[in-house]
């Protein structure tokens, strides 16, 4: 073993016994989970995993791409023509107005007397042990934030007692009308125009929800159901909500479901059928684009389509070291990686999940310090939403 495998492994040690970003623990146990599993069918293949994860393939370096230019105190502009593949945020984020900056207001109505004709966003408080702080806010279209007062949410629990808020990254559906908490043994959903509110009985843990077109995906560690947002009828479907990558609404009910998984060089993107979840295809995740030594080590939390593109926050290789944080777009149909953003070292493990797309192209992520940020990998573009303020937030499409 090198140095830098000793270093890689001292590293993920550390963080896993101290994670900073108490969300990200769910994909880590889930991950755990599915590498035991691979091993009841596979036990040479558990052992490779189990004595260090799959060696990263060599590929010859390529020349390196440009860096964006920084300006810590301005707008950051950059020139289309040099925003490269690999991208670094300024040293300071500017904040221009924007209606989710509201996020940060307290709820003056609760929403049994108002409801919102359309929702921009959901927050959780959380406290400092990732505990819900409040009531979740709701912040509608007409900058009215609102406290969610016509249902009381548990923690999701996984059979191994683990919890965690139950408002969550996707919960929110893409149009702002309706949001839906999985819980245990059941899901919640709720009409944000009547605040009228629905319970669909079901089994097991669940934990996370994605919004699928006329379907709502909710499932744990072992199962996945699709129920019928209109008549809240439910099967189970092989798919991993962990995994799933959440779809654009903008695609018809046919459109193909998109998961990735893997570390490393086995990094694959798979497309499976809309409404059975079967497999059409797999090809990996190609990031041959990208300036030696920069790759994709594993990606986590919720992913995102948007046309043909797909968002995700990801552990990577930079030109710094072996396990800084990023957030990378890729070509949804060929699974290239297009945009690299490099977050450094000097965030905590798991700081900046990928939270979704604005209509104009934008990726809206947590980014340390600020809140919530928005960046356009296009240009390069990096400006601040929301200021530091704990919590959880989902989004609308």
């Amino acid at each position: 073993m090198n140095e830098q495998d000793l270093r890689r492994l001292l590293t993920v040690s550390v963080e896993d016994v101290l994670p900073s970003q108490p969300a990200t623990a769910g994909w880590d146990r889930a991950r755990r989970t599915r590498r035991t599993r691979r091993a009841v069918a596979v036990v040479a293949l558990a052992v490779v995993l189990v004595g260090g994860g799959t060696v990263a393939a060599l590929r010859p370096p390529t020349d390196p791409a440009p860096a964006p230019p920084v300006g810590p105190t301005v707008t950051p502009t950059v020139d289309p023509s040099h925003a490269g593949p690999v991208q670094k945020p300024p040293a300071e984020l500017t904040y221009p107005p924007d209606p989710l900056a509201k996020l940060g207001d307290p709820a003056t109505v609760p929403l049994s007397e108002r409801p919102v004709q359309q929702a921009l966003a959901l927050f959780q408080p959380v406290d400092e042990e990732y505990h819900a702080d409040g009531p979740v806010r709701v912040l509608g279209n007409d900058g009215v934030v609102r406290s969610l007062d016509v249902v009381t949410l548990a923690p999701t629990r996984d059979a191994g007692g683990n919890e965690a808020p139950a408002l969550k990254p996707g919960v929110l559906s893409p149009d702002g009308r309706s949001a839906a908490f999985a819980q245990t043994k059941e899901l919640i959903m709720i009409d944000l125009t009547t605040a009228a509110v629905r319970r669909i009985p079901l089994d097991g843990y669940l934990e996370l929800v994605v919004w699928a077109h006329d379907r709502v995906l909710v499932g744990g560690d072992d199962r996945t159901y699709a129920v019928d947002r209109v008549t809240g009828a439910a099967s189970t479907i092989d798919v991993s909500t962990w995994e799933l990558i959440a779809p654009d609404p903008a695609a018809g009910r046919e459109a193909a479901l998109i998961d990735v998984y893997g570390e490393r060089t086995s990094l694959k993107l798979r497309s499976r059928t809309a409404r059975e979840g079967e497999l059409r295809s797999e090809q990996p995740v190609n990031t041959s684009a990208l300036p030696s030594p920069y790759q994709v080590n594993e990606f986590y939390g919720r992913g995102w389509l948007h046309g043909e593109r797909l968002a995700r926050a990801a552990w990577i290789t930079s030109s710094e070291i072996d396990g800084a944080e990023g957030a990378a777009v890729l070509d949804a149909r060929t699974g290239a990686v297009l945009h690299l953003l490099d977050l450094g070292r000097e965030r905590g493990k798991g700081c900046c999940e990928v939270l979704g797309w604005d209509n104009k192209g934008a990726v809206l992520l947590r980014l340390e310090p600020a809140a919530l940020a928005r960046w356009h990998p296009e240009t390069g573009e990096i400006t601040g939403i929301v200021g530091d303020l704990r919590g959880v937030f989902a989004l609308a499409s």
